[in-house]
């Protein structure tokens, strides 16, 4: 059975003045972007500033996210590198009722190969008999770039713990096809594209705030409707990415509702006033405003 379906968001995360995890204001953002009609959120993606929360602050959002009521739509992203860490995460993830995981081959060494990566998603899965891995393809960020080759042997050997892929390389959600696995390129300018060539859906930073336009266009793909806003969801995305960083983008524009998004842990920073001005100029020319829809 395909593990994910539809239109995700790698959620933002929220942070307190002195720049710890705000594990409240995080767990309403993302429950907000369910009830808004997204399939699911995922915590501690590179969106999510992953790699720089701390591991018991992780912890400690993972415990208070067991209660919510949507749990069943949240997905977890480990973000760390040390096997280690990814073990301690992941059990206490698993302790919390969660096993389905958001997995980037370790960052920062250049020299990742195939034998490496697939190491250390066994070790993982021999760890963890029970777990669900979703690979993330992203070799700006982790040195690494999967191949098709690669994704197959890992869900040939491991064929119920390798269930999906989120591809930001998009190297991959054209052509690669394993029944009942998972393909979901990293934007919504591919979302339409994707879907047309078999993907699943899209797992996208910018869904923290297109969400009502992705999900329309996923569900007129689905339903046989003519396509209406896959153009202007298409330029809103490319509106962000123009920006250069769109983890600082995203929070620019989310700041003009709530000023909570205004902290970003370094070395992020939030864009220029400059730029800023560029982006909500370009986003109020496609009738694109921000929204005052989320509690402060």
């Amino acid at each position: 059975m395909t593990l994910l379906k539809g239109v995700y968001a790698a959620g933002l995360s929220v942070l307190k003045e002195d720049l710890s995890l705000d594990v409240k204001k995080t767990i309403e953002h993302h429950e907000h972007l369910i009830k808004e009609g997204l399939n699911g959120t995922f915590f501690f993606g590179s969106t999510g500033q992953g790699q720089l929360i701390s591991i018991g602050e992780k912890k400690s959002l993972i415990s208070e996210l067991s209660h919510s009521k949507y749990k069943d739509n949240f997905f977890l992203g480990t973000g760390v590198n040390s096997l280690r860490d990814n073990r301690d995460l992941i059990n206490h993830s698993f302790n919390n009722g969660f096993d389905t995981f958001l997995i980037m081959p370790p960052a920062y060494y250049v020299n990742n190969t195939h034998e490496g990566v697939y190491k250390f998603y066994a070790n993982l899965i021999q760890q963890f008999p029970k777990i669900k891995i979703i690979l993330y393809n992203f070799q700006k960020l982790s040195q690494y770039l999967f191949s098709p080759q690669a994704i197959e042997k890992l869900v040939k050997d491991f064929p119920d713990a390798i269930r999906a892929c989120k591809d930001s390389s998009y190297n991959l959600y054209e052509i690669l096809k394993i029944p009942g696995f998972s393909m979901l390129p990293g934007s919504e300018t591919k979302l339409l594209h994707g879907l047309q060539n078999g993907a699943s859906g899209i797992i996208s930073a910018v869904t923290n705030v297109t969400y009502r336009l992705a999900i329309k266009v996923y569900d007129d793909f689905k339903n046989n409707r003519e396509q209406t806003v896959n153009d202007k969801l298409c330029a809103v995305r490319k509106a962000f990415d123009d920006t250069g960083n769109l983890i600082s983008a995203l929070h620019s524009f989310k700041s003009v509702e709530n000023e909570n998004y205004k902290r970003l842990l370094p070395p992020l920073t939030l864009p220029s006033t400059e730029k800023q001005k560029e982006l909500l100029n370009k986003l109020k020319e496609l009738n694109f405003i921000p929204r005052k829809d989320i509690a402060a």
